[in-house]
């Protein structure tokens, strides 16, 4: 069905993709009061987060950005500005609320030290490909095989404290989000028309 490997060659040939929706940047309680009722409509989402590089062995920054998307629009929340709202802690803790991300250990550990909570409705696509004798762990590898799309990590390492985001960094993280959910999407959908 899907290949279970791809090599960086291969993926350097395929056609580039990125979100191109909106994205809305909150990075005030104004702006999430605004917002949270339209993510709440969304059962599932495409979830990742992003912090401060640290060069530092064993030192790292607290979480500045979760990105939440759905397939028509990203929600950027930077947490840095606006801390943890309830409604937010309460859509992260909901097991009805499916949440889409990959290699969420890491997130989820450092949002737990940034405020404490009991994670629920995550999904995490390392586990969920292996069901599709998926081998590969890499956001960028999985994309390849499952969309045969590549996506860019250039703004990976930028700072995501910083006062303005610039667009490559919204594009970028958005793209983040999106495509885990396009991917999850993507394999659901494999399961059904195969068995109709």
């Amino acid at each position: 069905m899907f290949q279970s490997e791809i090599t960086k060659e291969e993926v350097a040939d395929l056609d580039l993709i990125q979100y191109e929706g909106p994205i809305m940047v909150i990075d005030s309680m104004e702006a999430f009061d605004r917002e949270i009722g339209q993510i709440n409509k969304h059962r599932i989402l495409g979830f990742d987060t992003e912090s401060r590089p640290s060069f530092k062995k064993g030192k790292s920054y607290p979480t500045a950005l979760i990105q939440l998307s759905s397939e028509q629009r990203a929600w950027l929340l930077r947490v840095s500005r606006i801390g943890y709202p309830k409604r937010l802690v309460e859509l992260l803790a909901n097991p009805d609320k499916l949440k889409v991300g990959l290699g969420l250990n890491d997130d989820l550990r450092r949002m737990r030290s940034d405020f404490q909570f009991e994670p629920g409705g995550f999904l995490d696509l390392q586990q969920y490909v292996t069901a599709f004798r998926i081998e590969e762990k890499g956001l960028k590898k999985l994309s390849g095989i499952v969309l045969g799309r590549r996506i860019s990590k250039s703004q990976q390492v930028s700072n995501w404290d910083s006062d303005l985001l610039t667009e490559a960094q919204l594009r970028y993280a958005a793209t983040d989000a999106w495509i885990c959910l396009e991917i999850y999407n993507t394999l659901k959908n494999s399961i059904s028309n195969s068995h109709g």
